[in-house]
């Protein structure tokens, strides 16, 4: 074997166990999405030869998601110039989501399997069931998290469940067992976190799966989406699962937050910050407000009796729509609501040519609307592993996608 030859052996070892290593170490580690986002851009530095003649040949299709990312790193580096109050703190994740996008430069340069990343997945799901089912069964843990917080830990396994079913289309025959197991390992997850808002993900998720039913060809395939589907609703019956009492105590605390009874409950404290946020965007609805003055004006609103005194408590607004307008106003809105939108339909159109790109682009729009789902009860954008996440598999997905095309040709 010559130099040339082992060179490009080690490179495509490298760059399939860098896709591997990413969904796998994701929820097992806390370092494991960090060094995976350093090596995803050295490699693109390394590889910018190949990558940028790639990305210039598909930058028509994919120029809006890159243009949304780069809307909100804009508006928050504008926003904390003008306010100059410590807005430009928020720098960071904006910066590293657009930078994400090393991800997919490294893949159109590199032009990996598209097996590396599901089995990724299929590998991080059934590793982060077995954390998180010890954690809540062995350990005795009422709502674990992994090493992260619970509902951020169910959201994103239920996310790589609905992906590890997109992943079955790239499997033949019974070997579509494999990603389905990653299914059900990631609802078992997501039901031992005692996740319950997540759930909201599944009913978006199943009128997208019944819209592009017909690409879950074989009786196998449809046989898992049918076993994950009666796995969740089977949880209910369960008493050990917890999900019975989650349910039962959400319907509970609606009822006592409206008829006037104990508001600091789960879905209370949600309601009262819901209502609070409403208050903030009423002031600031153009472009919002910065940390310190929403701080101040919370305040405000608990010496007026207006809002409970609980509500400072808490970071964030549990309402990822809200919390963009209350700290970006009706600007900050609009630029979040694009790189959820943009990249969602990019990977429709990517689902209607067909071909290699249905498995990625199927998954990618599940990706979105997961996080959409998730953000209607929670801010899954608050931790910066939640948003890497989401920005480096959005751009490994759009990657492998553009691939494809290629590969058609």
């Amino acid at each position: 074997m010559n130099n040339t030859s082992a060179q490009s052996t080690a490179s495509t070892v490298f760059i399939h166990s860098l896709i591997f290593a990413f969904p796998f170490l994701l929820l097992i580690t806390r370092p494991g999405v960090g060094l995976c986002s350093f090596a995803f851009l050295i490699t693109a530095v390394v590889y910018h030869r190949r990558g940028w003649p790639e990305l210039l040949r598909h930058l028509t299709e994919i120029r809006g998601v890159l243009i949304a990312f780069g809307a909100v790193l804009l508006l928050a580096l504008f926003l904390g110039l003008l306010s100059g109050d410590g807005r430009l703190r928020d720098l960071e994740k904006p910066f590293r989501m657009l930078a994400a996008s090393t991800v997919m430069l490294t893949v159109l340069a590199c032009r990996p399997s598209r097996k590396a990343l599901w089995w990724g997945l299929i590998a991080g799901a059934v590793a982060g069931a077995v954390f998180i089912a010890y954690q809540r069964w062995g350990m005795g843990v009422e709502r674990p998290g992994g090493l992260i917080n619970s509902i951020t830990f169910g959201d994103i396994m239920l996310c790589m469940a609905l992906m590890c079913l997109a992943g079955t289309l790239d499997f033949a025959g019974r070997a579509a067992i494999w990603p389905g197991l990653g299914a059900l390992a990631g609802l078992t997850g997501s039901i031992a976190s005692g996740t319950r808002g997540g759930w909201v993900a599944i009913l978006f998720s199943v009128v997208l799966l019944v819209r592009y039913g017909h690409v879950l060809r074989g009786r196998l395939r449809k046989g898992l989406a049918l076993l994950a589907l009666a796995l969740l609703v089977s949880t209910y019956f369960i008493p050990q699962t917890g999900a019975r009492e989650r349910i039962d105590e959400g319907i509970s605390d609606v009822q006592q937050y409206f008829s006037g009874g104990p508001s600091y409950t789960s879905v209370g404290i949600r309601l009262e910050l819901w209502r609070s946020a409403l208050q903030l965007i009423e002031r600031h609805p153009l472009l919002g407000a910065s940390i310190p003055t929403v701080k101040a004006e919370m305040q405000e609103l608990v010496k007026s009796g207006r809002v409970h005194p609980y509500v400072l408590e808490f970071e964030h607004f549990h309402n990822d729509i809200l919390q963009a307008t209350v700290f970006g106003g009706v600007a900050g809105l609009v630029a979040w609501g694009a790189t959820l939108l943009m990249p969602f339909l990019f990977f429709r159109a990517q689902m209607h040519r067909g071909g290699g790109a249905r498995a990625p682009a199927l998954a990618g729009m599940l990706l979105v609307l997961s996080y959409f789902s998730f953000g209607l009860t929670e801010v899954i954008f608050w931790s910066v592993r939640s948003n890497m996440f989401y920005a480096m598999m959005l751009f490994l997905l759009a990657g492998l996608c553009l691939n494809a095309k290629e590969e058609a040709r």
